[in-house]
């Protein structure tokens, strides 16, 4: 598929990896209009050929093919393939959109932000539910949280096992989470188990912030039914936004009654229910469109920002929370320089 002779408001784009996430990024490019999929890369050439027919693109076996074809590209390849793929991409002055985690370590991740800054090019860290209309709303929404409640709930999918159910789902409401409370997080208590898989595949985890803030967060994919939600307890109001559907509700108090006789105390507490417009889009179209937007200031000369604090704070917790399950340590306590403030290379 070339571009348009003429046509510099179109991008050219290519995605790493023809698997399940893989296939969704293609679906995402190849509704917009001002973006050519170039080609799909996957090293199961049979695999790369069928999902390229379908996009009307060309398949390919090397992620350096892509190298002087593309402007932006999405990285969907396995975890541990994640830095090798992204910093060729990088170095090459492509834009980058890598799947979450970014890479299994820390060092790796601060080192891809490297080489970004050094060639002025944009690395952007899959967190879709930034993205979600819902999300959006919300961050207007909370002011004081007092006690958060996350659950992320589905069953087992076997294409992620290798993954723990930390680094799958709940680094999803780790991001959330810290994004929406204004403090550092000073206590964590973490739980998980395995069910399915030989990783974690129950999670459980409780953040205590230095505001006073609490936050209970849960991940499971040993769960029949999927369930995406979060809920907040503010002075004011009861929130509870539904991922899943774009949707969020706020409970506000009413008036409250008492009444009192020789026979009984009879208390009455009503409230009402606001139902918040929430404008609703694909997530992960709304995520490639940030990018797009992102490429085009830089090569208008622009400078380039990353998300950088956000995106390692929240590997650097998912990976905490791992240790402490794996070592069997279910509290720690952190006064100063806990691993998700560490500075960036």
């Amino acid at each position: 598929m070339a571009v348009r002779a003429g046509d510099e408001r179109r991008l050219r784009a290519g995605v790493v990896g023809a698997g399940h996430m893989g296939q969704y990024h293609m679906l995402a490019y190849a509704e917009l209009w001002d973006i050519d999929l170039i080609g799909v890369v996957d090293v199961d050439r049979e695999r790369a050929k069928q999902v390229a027919a379908y996009y009307d693109t060309q398949a390919l076996s090397d992620h350096r093919e892509l190298i002087g074809k593309v402007d932006l590209a999405s990285v969907a390849v396995p975890t541990e393939q994640h830095f090798q793929v992204t910093a060729d991409l990088l170095e090459a002055g492509i834009g980058v959109l890598v799947e979450k985690p970014i890479t299994p370590t820390l060092e790796e991740a601060r080192e891809l932000f490297a080489i970004a800054r050094r060639t002025g090019t944009v690395l952007h860290v899959g967190h879709v539910e930034r993205f979600n209309g819902a999300v959006q709303e919300l961050a207007k929404i909370v002011e004081r949280p007092i006690l958060i409640e996350s659950r992320r709930l589905g069953p087992f999918v076997p294409r992620v096992q290798k993954d723990s159910v930390v680094m799958d789902l709940m680094i999803h409401d780790l991001d959330i989470v810290l994004g929406l409370v204004d403090s550092p997080p000073r206590r964590l208590v973490a739980m998980g188990s395995s069910v399915h898989s030989a990783a974690t595949d129950i999670a459980n985890v409780q953040i205590g912030f230095e505001s006073g803030t609490i936050a209970l967060i849960t991940a499971s994919r040993a769960t029949e039914e999927k369930i995406r939600v979060l809920s907040i307890t503010q002075p004011d109001a009861y929130v509870v936004l539904d991922y899943s559907e774009q949707d969020i509700r706020i409970h506000r108090r009413a008036a409250q009654e008492y009444t009192l006789n020789r026979e009984s105390i009879r208390y009455r507490r009503a409230s009402f229910v606001e139902h918040v417009q929430v404008h609703k889009d694909n997530p992960l179209k709304l995520e490639v469109l940030h990018l797009a937007r992102a490429v085009r200031r830089a090569r208008a000369g622009e400078q380039v920002v990353l998300a950088e604090t956000e995106d390692v704070r929240s590997l650097a917790m998912a990976l905490e929370i791992e240790r402490m399950i794996r070592d069997g340590r279910c509290e720690t306590a952190y006064s100063t320089n806990p691993p998700w403030s560490a500075p960036s290379a």
